[in-house]
């Protein structure tokens, strides 16, 4: 006899399959900025043994792992809300746990990143203390790149700034009417096409496959994007039948993505000599992007609410630890690839090197960093445990 999930919580309240999906999409996101260090595209540190053929399988998973963060971020946000029911509280609550670590990682963690690719990549020939002392908080640009720098913590830059949107929305919108246009919209099939359609808005029309700036200021392909997969998890928190309908969708999502996969791996592959002189593909290529971007992350909610929908004895300090791994990992990328390159060891022996340093390496930060009270804000940890409010990045 089949065992049943757990059904999901109402009005935002735990979703274990949604934490599982936020800790395996953290462990993809992991792997993907190793991966970084051997693919022709650019990253503060590059390993001698590029291999071009590994962008293909990055490519799986490139469209849709930040959205997919978003989304369940504002799911997370609704019990949050919850919790401090004022909006302003709310918004003062978020900015504590996310400006905290922020501000600890521009600081802190961050710098080795800049200076070993001023160092590798522009000639740079001074010491790591030295360039924090003297050059990292000097708010210029040094050799092309900018310092200070947030790096890849713009990710709770944004989730700050669309926290502090949702709080307004909340503060001038008091009625249910916009829940209840959620509903009626994203429980059929709209939950695939109007999304979708957006998307190929976006990627396909107005800024037609533009890279992402992560300055936040210029950055409108990230924001019309992000913002809303954001509102939309906090949407879907308080709609059983918008979840429900993700859990009847996710076959055909899945086989939608996997097709809009093929597509993508089709225009790469074909076209990988002269990619930007074949103009006339970027449409057509940014709706393929579009549909497996959504696609996916609508096939992932209903494989999450359907078969991942229950509770593990780790679950807890994995969904706590996840927060403190994305802030030191790359940092431990960095440096030690930055260390490697004087070992001249084969490629994969780098990789395997990568890999285990930076599960280590995550592991000892969240560990020590929990057991010092006094250090806890700084990697976004509370003071208190409260198992009843979602961990939130």
């Amino acid at each position: 006899m089949e065992t049943k999930p757990d059904p999901a919580p109402r009005s935002g309240g735990r979703h274990y399959g949604l934490d599982w999906l936020r800790i395996g999409a953290f462990a993809v996101l992991i792997l993907y900025h190793v991966a970084m260090v051997f693919v022709p595209w650019g990253f503060h540190v590059k390993s001698t043994h590029i291999a071009s053929w590994l962008t293909l399988p990055m490519l799986g998973v490139n469209a849709w792992r930040l959205p997919l963060l978003f989304v369940v971020s504002g799911y997370a946000s609704r019990a949050l809300l919850a919790r401090y029911p004022h909006p302003g509280r709310f918004a003062q609550n978020r900015s504590m746990r996310l400006l905290i670590p922020l501000g600890f990682g521009i600081a802190i963690i961050v710098p080795p990143q800049p200076w070993v690719e001023l160092v590798t990549q522009h000639g740079y020939e001074g010491g790591l203390l030295g360039f924090w002392l003297h050059d990292y908080f000097g708010f210029r640009l040094l050799d092309g790149v900018s310092l200070p720098a947030w790096n890849h913590l713009w990710f709770v830059v944004y989730l700050w700034v669309y926290t502090l949107v949702l709080a307004g929305l909340v503060a001038v919108v008091r009625s249910d009417a916009v829940q209840r246009v959620f509903d009626r919209l994203f429980s059929g099939w709209g939950m695939l096409l109007a999304p979708i359609a957006w998307l190929t808005c976006v990627h396909a029309w107005w800024f037609t496959m533009q890279g992402e700036t992560h300055a936040l200021i210029d950055d409108w392909v990230a924001h019309t994007t992000y913002l809303p997969a954001f509102l939309f998890g906090f949407g879907l928190a308080g709609s059983p039948s918008a979840l429900a309908a993700t859990v009847r969708l996710w076959k055909p999502a899945a086989v939608l993505a996997l097709a809009a996969y093929a597509a993508v791996l089709a225009f790469e592959l074909s076209y990988a000599a002269k990619y930007w002189a074949w103009t006339w593909r970027l449409r057509p290529y940014g709706f393929a992007h579009a549909v497996q971007q959504w696609a996916a992350i609508v096939a992932l909610i209903g494989i999450a609410e359907r078969f991942w929908n229950r509770d593990a004895g780790v679950r807890p300090m994995l969904t706590e630890a996840v927060f403190p791994f994305y802030i030191i990992h790359q940092t431990i990328i960095v440096v030690v690839m930055f260390w490697l390159l004087g070992l001249s060891l084969p490629g994969w022996a780098e990789f395997a090197v990568l890999v285990g340093a930076t599960t280590a390496g995550c592991w000892a930060f969240y560990l020590g960093g929990r057991a010092i009270p006094r250090f806890r804000p700084l990697i976004g940890l509370r003071q208190q445990q409260r198992p009843a409010v979602p961990a939130l990045l």
